[in-house]
């Protein structure tokens, strides 16, 4: 684990490596204990749904949210990084996938077309976002009816606490409480990690 750890950490350090990014993205066996499948799952995303991969980084996430909402769907893949936004299309490209948009978002927006998302993931980045409680205020304004924000991040029980890549869950609550969200949902089964489905408050159960 603290090889993993370095690794990650030499990554978030050397921004301009894409393919030591990609294997921070997708390396140390993150299928066996983040369960890629069972999130999808858990998420209840449905063919023809709209969902945003904040933070879409290679695509970990983004080709596995593109096949659940099929050909009538679309996935937003939105990364602040070109780079790593160029390996992503041409990852797509060569899947045949045809319903994924990537975005170059901006640090404090992610350009998302207003109204336009049914659900946003955010999966080990919300960590990385600042003025969160503002970020995801702004974001609201994405969200289709029924919208959903889900957040997937390192709670530091496990090595990311050395890297400070992490989030408690009290201050995950509390932020995205502030940000003037309620939990949905919330589920346990990621090993290392919190996994928190939020709604607007007031918006439909």
């Amino acid at each position: 684990m603290r090889r993993a750890a370095a690794l990650l950490l030499a990554a978030g350090l050397l921004g301009g490596c894409t393919s030591l990014k990609r294997l921070a993205y997708e390396g140390f066996a993150r299928d066996g204990w983040q369960q890629p499948e069972r999130v999808i799952a858990a998420l209840g995303v449905r063919p023809g749904d709209r969902v945003a991969d904040l933070g879409a980084g290679s695509g970990y996430f983004t080709v596995r949210l593109a096949r659940a909402v099929g050909p009538d769907g679309r996935v937003y893949a939105v990364d602040v990084d070109d780079a790593m936004n160029e390996y992503l299309r041409q990852r797509v490209a060569q899947t045949g996938l045809t319903n994924v948009h990537v975005i170059l978002g901006r640090f404090e927006d992610p350009l998302l077309p207003d109204g336009g998302v049914d659900l946003v993931l955010v999966a080990d980045t919300y960590h990385h976002l600042e003025d969160r409680p503002t970020y995801f205020r702004n974001l609201q304004r994405d969200l289709g009816p029924g919208g959903r924000v889900a957040v997937i991040d390192f709670d530091g029980r496990k090595f990311m606490r050395c890297t400070g890549h992490f989030t408690p869950r009290t201050l995950l609550l509390s932020e995205m409480a502030e940000a003037g969200y309620e939990v949905a949902e919330e589920f346990d089964f990621i090993d290392r990690e919190i996994f928190v489905i939020f709604r607007p408050v007031g918006g439909p159960a």
